[in-house]
């Protein structure tokens, strides 16, 4: 009878448990977000914010890297347009095997070396690179695509005379192009340190906790409070200085410095000087390359210095919104301060005519040429060069001229 009773006890209890674990589990999420805790994942922010999430998908930012797949790489693997030629003897193909795609090296006909396309760097407006896993190390692959030229290039920096497959890829990368990944630890190799990962804890692309902290208690209490408009436990851009609110987008537009601590962890309201080391090159702003110093372009601006306590990045851009070549959108964004009838207007204007209004952007924000990232063609034959507009907010008499001669040509 005590058996029969101890047993019936037992069962209650395996039942309770079982009942317990399942009310606990159906309130976790079934996807915990890799950074803790503390966040959400972004898509906890389409409920309240769709049209935001809609057209912030569309973004450079939200695509800067993705999964290496039919949809997402550019480049073609079709017979006729699948090859990257070193020389006569040397080549590199993109090769398709059902959903799987892969870069092989050929010498002389024999195959050498096969690695597969896992993930894509760039969202693809001018230019993709392609890495690939080997356990918890990243690399890149020797062939990049070339949305401009419409062709496989070589990848930046890589030889053109013999195939690469060993570059390794640093966190530095990750940590502007994802918004997280977990570094597992770290080795030397030749003087040179290599970071390994978990890949399994990439979160693509720059989504919106990356730029405005970590919100799930804002999720929770807003769920529990949707009548309450005011935005509760996250950061707010507009509560942090001019000067904060530009360093969170210099984060990753400051240039290559090494940090103190890991960008994943900066937070609108951080000081930048607190998570990179400071720069000692003092190099003049005219010498910086176009490519990622859009902060130090910036604040080198005559124009910048001008109004230090009006202007901030979102001044010109909208971070959710597509809005590149929109060169009449930017230039109403100068015309807050440089308006018609003042000291502050165009000097072109007798020459244009009105619709000077419509682009000031190709006279002082002029597209250069990077020379940190230039693309080689097959046969080392050119160099497509990577155009970025330069944030040093100047007068550029060759770029000034080439508007004029254009405006010129529009109205023969």
């Amino acid at each position: 009878m005590i058996k029969q009773k101890w047993i019936w006890v037992m069962g209650i209890l395996a039942a309770t448990v079982t009942l317990f674990q399942f009310c606990v589990q159906s309130k976790t999420p079934l996807a915990q977000d890799p950074r803790g805790i503390a966040y959400a994942g972004a898509e906890s922010c389409k409920s309240c914010h769709a049209a935001i999430a809609s057209t912030y998908a569309q973004t450079a930012h939200h695509n800067t890297t993705s999964l290496a797949n039919a949809v997402n790489i550019k480049g073609s693997f079709d017979p006729d347009s699948n090859q990257f030629l070193y020389n006569k003897d040397l080549k590199v193909l993109m090769e398709q095997e059902q959903n799987k795609f892969f870069q092989t090296a050929y010498e002389n006909g024999m195959q050498k070396a096969r690695f597969p396309f896992d993930l894509v760097i760039g969202s693809g407006r001018k230019a993709q690179s392609f890495l690939y896993w080997q356990g918890t190390n990243a690399y890149q692959l020797p062939i990049s695509y070339s949305v401009v030229g419409n062709c496989w290039v070589n990848s930046p920096n890589y030889p053109t005379d013999h195939v690469r497959f060993d570059r390794v890829i640093p966190i530095g990368c990750f940590e502007c192009h994802s918004s997280f990944i977990e570094r597992t630890g770290m080795r030397n190799e030749n003087g040179y340190r290599i970071d390994e990962m978990n890949k399994q804890t990439v979160i693509l692309g720059i989504d919106c906790e990356r730029c405005h902290g970590p919100a799930a208690a804002h999720v929770a209490y807003q769920k529990e409070n949707p009548t309450d408009k005011k935005a509760k436990y996250i950061h707010s851009f507009a509560a942090i200085s001019n000067v904060q609110q530009i360093e969170s987008c210099a984060t990753c537009h400051s240039g290559l410095r090494e940090p103190i601590r890991s960008p994943f962890l900066f937070r609108p309201g951080h000081a930048l000087k607190d998570f990179y080391q400071p720069d000692t090159t003092q190099q003049v702003a005219e010498k910086l390359d176009v490519h990622g110093n859009q902060y130090q372009l910036l604040l080198a601006s005559k124009c910048f210095k001008g109004s230090m306590e009006t202007i901030t990045c979102s001044s010109c851009h909208n971070p959710h919104q597509t809005e590149r070549k929109n060169m009449q959108l930017f230039s109403t964004k100068c015309m807050n301060c440089h308006q018609p009838n003042t000291p502050q207007f165009c000097s072109f204007e007798q020459k244009v005519g009105p619709t000077i209004v419509n682009n000031c952007i190709d006279c002082h924000m002029p597209a250069k040429p990077s020379e940190l990232i230039k693309l080689g063609t097959q046969n080392n034959s050119k160099k497509i060069a990577n155009l970025v507009r330069s944030h040093l907010i100047a007068t550029y008499p060759e770029a000034s001229q080439q508007f004029l001669q254009s405006i010129k040509h529009q109205q023969q």
